[in-house]
């Protein structure tokens, strides 16, 4: 158990806010998910070269911690590793790409064959971490693409200031007709059902599906400040 009993001043106790050691993992990638979006993002913008080397010192501190830890610590190194893989496709395509829409499930899925390779060795969870938020990037592209969402990208990073509020707007709504909010009430569906199998399969399973929900969770966000705040959106 994760946590301290804080003390008042008149020496009584309170309840400690306490994670239990088994949602450790899922909890931290639950973060990890969120950082290329609220952080990432933001910065790669004015310095994508910085963005993409500050891999190399994530990565050695992933490396470092897989090493010389041990049971939690070791864990949360090779999950580490695995966001490693994430943070820099990312940099690259929001770097360099970010323009080109298509490619930016190739760019992000530069690492596959590591992380597939990575299932079957001790780098399991850092392949489990980084094939679930390529799922669920796939899925929110996927319905992008199927709600002409995708279409507007380019345009929406091209504009002056003052007019990409009002087309990020656009693009939302457009994820509001009847035929948009089915497919994406099926893509939801999909990862919903997805992350319920996953959870039940141990550790990885559950880092996994930690992912999958973020993605969920992230998507949703962006969508309501989209519509409601598009310059707290990170796209603009």
């Amino acid at each position: 158990m994760i946590g301290a009993s804080p003390t008042l001043s008149s020496g009584l106790q309170l309840p400690a806010l306490r994670v239990p050691a088994v949602l450790v993992l899922p909890l931290v990638a639950t973060l990890l998910v969120t950082v290329p979006v609220f952080v990432q993002a933001p910065l790669v913008r004015t310095a994508p070269m910085a963005v993409a080397l500050f891999t190399a010192p994530l990565l050695a501190l992933a490396l470092l911690l897989e090493r010389s830890g041990q049971g939690l610590r070791q864990e949360l190194g090779v999950l580490l590793v695995g966001f490693c893989g994430s943070w820099l496709g990312g940099a690259l395509f929001w770097g360099w790409l970010r323009m080109h829409p298509l490619w930016h499930l190739p760019v992000e899925a530069f690492a596959l064959p590591l992380a597939v390779a990575g299932l079957g060795t001790r780098w399991r969870l850092a392949g489990a971490f980084y094939l679930a938020s390529l799922l669920g990037t796939a899925v929110t592209d996927a319905v992008m693409a199927a709600t002409g969402v995708m279409e507007l990208w380019p345009e929406v990073l091209r504009a002056p200031l003052a007019e990409a509020p009002l087309l990020l707007q656009e693009a939302g709504r457009r994820v509001l007709t009847p035929v948009a909010l089915l497919g994406v009430a099926l893509g939801a569906a999909l990862l919903l059902r997805l992350s319920h199998g996953l959870w039940s399969r141990g550790t990885i399973g559950q880092v996994a599906a930690a992912c999958l929900v973020t993605t969920l969770l992230v998507d949703g966000l962006f969508l309501s400040a989209a519509l409601l705040a598009p310059g707290l959106s990170g796209l603009i």
